[in-house]
C-alpha cells in the first residue's frame, strides 16, 4: 500500500504526478481536482467529507495505491496533519503554495509576514490576529473569505491585498480596502495579505512573522516605562497578576476599559492578543497614544466613557476593567467575554463587582496585593515602602448569565 500527497498549482502539477496517477487505484480530493486529474480507472472520494476518504485510504492493502490531490501546498493548513493523526504513511510530490505565490508576487519576506488560516472555525481568530499584527497572510476557507475578514475589521486601519486563482490561467491580485472587501463577491480558494498603515515591510527578524511572544523584555513592565500621570498608572506588580488572569494571546481581543495611559492594553498587545482600550479623560488618551507609539504596538483606542463607548465594539475574549462604576462591570460582565478583571481600589466595591461576575454567569476569585518595594536611601542603605493594596477580582465563564 503506498500513499502519495501531490500538490496541485493551477492546471501545473509537479514532476512524476502523472505517472503517480496513472496507477493510482483511489483518489481523494476536491470535485474540481478529481475532474481535472483522476484516471477513469481508480475510485474516488471527495474531501468536502474527508472522513470517508482518510477511512478508505488507511484500508488499501497490498500493491493498491491512493493519491490525495490537494490545492497549493498540501502541508500549510492541508490534509498533510489529518493523514498524520490517522497514521497513514505518506509521501509528498511537494508545490508552491498560493501564500509563498502572493507574498512573492506582493513582494514581501516570509519573516515578515504572520500566516494564519480562517478555518471554518478559526474565522474569528484570524480576524484577531490582523486587529494585533502589521502583516498578516490569511488562507481562506468558504464562508470565511475577504469579505469576512473585511467585515471584522471595522474600525482597524487595514489594507488587503487578494490572491485570486493563484498560479491559475484567472490570477489577480486586488488592492482594496476591508469596507470594500466585505461588499464584493469572492471566489474559493482566495489569499488575503492584510497590512497596517505601518507594517514594518523590510523589517528582517529571526523569526518568521516578526518578533516571537512574550516579547524579550517580559511583561509586568516598570512603571517608568509608560508616560503617566501620579497615581494613575496601576502598578507593576499588579499589573502583572492582572495579565496572568487576562491570558492575552494571538487569535484573541481584549478590551482595556478605564484604560487610563493605556498600559494594560499595551501589555496585551505585546504579549500578541487584539486590543481596546476605552477612556474618557482626553489627557489620558494623549498619554496613551504616545505610550502606544514608544511601545510600538497596535492598539485601537476608543475615546468615551463606558459603557456608552461599549456598545459597538467587537465581542472580547478577556475584558480588563481599570475604572468605573458598578454600571460599568455589569455591562464588561455581560459582553460575552470568556475572562473579566477588575483592578479596585476600594472595599465597598468589591461586594457589587463580585456579585455582577456571578450573576453574569462567572466563578470568581479575588486577591488583594499589597507590595512592597525596595526603596534606595541616600546612605546607601534600603528599606521596603508598601504600595496602596489593591483587590483583583477575576471571573472566569461557567454559565450564561441567570435569569
Amino acid at each position: 500500500m503506498a500513499v502519495t500527497v501531490i500538490g496541485v498549482v493551477g492546471t501545473t502539477v509537479p514532476d512524476g504526478a502523472v505517472e503517480t496517477l496513472d496507477a493510482a487505484t483511489l483518489v481523494v480530493g476536491s470535485r474540481a481536482l478529481l475532474d481535472g486529474y483522476a484516471p477513469e480507472s481508480a475510485k474516488t472520494f471527495e474531501t468536502d467529507d474527508l472522513d470517508p476518504a482518510l477511512n478508505a485510504l488507511a484500508a488499501l492493502a497490498g500493491d493498491e495505491s491512493g493519491v490525495v490531490l490537494e490545492a497549493g501546498d498540501p502541508g500549510m493548513f492541508g490534509v498533510v496533519g489529518a493523514l498524520r493523526e490517522r497514521g497513514i504513511r505518506f509521501s509528498v510530490l511537494p508545490a508552491m503554495s498560493s501564500v509563498q505565490r502572493l507574498l512573492a508576487k506582493a513582494g514581501r519576506g516570509w519573516d515578515e509576514v504572520t500566516v494564519v488560516h480562517a478555518g471554518p472555525d478559526g474565522l474569528a481568530r484570524a480576524i484577531n490576529v490582523c486587529r494585533a499584527r502589521r502583516a498578516v497572510a490569511v488562507v481562506t476557507s468558504p464562508g470565511a473569505g475577504p469579505a469576512q475578514l473585511g467585515s471584522g475589521l471595522e474600525g482597524w486601519r487595514r489594507t488587503f491585498v487578494v490572491g485570486e486563482d493563484l498560479g491559475g490561467p484567472n490570477e489577480q491580485l486586488t488592492t482594496v480596502e476591508p469596507a470594500q472587501a466585505a461588499k464584493r463577491a469572492w471566489g474559493q480558494g482566495t489569499v488575503v495579505l492584510c497590512v497596517g498603515e505601518q507594517d514594518g515591510s523590510g523589517v528582517r527578524s529571526w523569526f518568521a512573522g516578526g518578533e516571537p511572544v512574550p516579547p524579550r523584555s517580559g511583561w509586568g513592565l516598570s512603571e517608568g516605562a509608560f508616560s503617566h500621570r501620579e497615581g494613575t498608572l496601576l502598578s507593576a506588580d499588579v499589573r502583572a497578576v492582572a495579565l496572568s488572569r487576562l491570558a492575552p494571546r494571538p487569535g484573541e481581543l481584549v478590551w482595556d476599559v478605564g484604560s487610563g495611559a493605556g498600559s494594560v492594553a499595551i501589555e496585551c498587545a505585546r504579549l500578541g492578543a487584539a486590543t481596546v482600550a476605552v477612556e474618557q479623560d482626553e489627557a489620558q488618551v494623549v498619554r496613551m497614544v504616545t505610550n502606544v507609539a514608544e511601545h510600538d504596538v497596535d492598539v485601537r483606542i476608543e475615546e468615551g466613557a463606558a459603557p456608552k463607548a461599549l456598545r459597538n465594539l467587537p465581542r472580547p475574549d478577556a475584558v480588563f476593567v481599570g475604572s468605573g462604576g458598578s454600571d460599568v462591570v455589569t455591562a464588561c460582565a455581560h459582553a460575552g467575554a470568556q475572562r473579566v478583571v477588575v483592578a479596585l481600589a476600594t472595599l465597598d466595591r468589591i461586594a457589587p463587582t463580585r456579585e455582577a461576575l456571578r450573576n453574569a454567569g462567572y466563578e470568581v476569585e479575588g486577591v488583594q496585593l499589597a507590595a512592597s518595594r525596595l526603596d534606595e536611601l541616600p546612605d546607601g542603605g534600603a528599606r521596603l515602602e508598601p504600595s496602596v493594596p489593591i483587590v483583583v477580582l477575576s471571573g472566569t465563564r461557567t454559565a450564561g448569565p441567570s435569569a
